[in-house]
């Protein structure tokens, strides 16, 4: 569990960005583009180096987003 990150001070939903998906503050950058390249086998490094904008923190809140969406039982699937 990452017990300190404040992944909202990182990630935002705005209408007006990506149609609102959460995406990385100050960025055009979804959270699940950043999923995407992860799924696809992109290090932190190699996003980091890609996107000059990102920082480890951003990728930090991504996880932590997405820790809590799983414990609010948001990111369920059928079994």
């Amino acid at each position: 569990m990452i017990l300190d990150m404040k992944w909202k001070d990182y990630i935002i939903a705005d209408a007006a960005v990506l149609g609102g998906k959460p995406s990385i503050k100050g960025t055009r950058l979804s959270v699940e583009f950043i999923i995407q390249r992860l799924a696809q086998g992109w290090t932190e490094a190699r996003l980091l180096e890609n996107y000059p904008r990102l920082i480890p923190e951003h990728l930090q809140a991504v996880f932590a987003y997405l820790q809590e969406c799983i414990e609010d039982g948001l990111l369920m699937t059928q079994m």
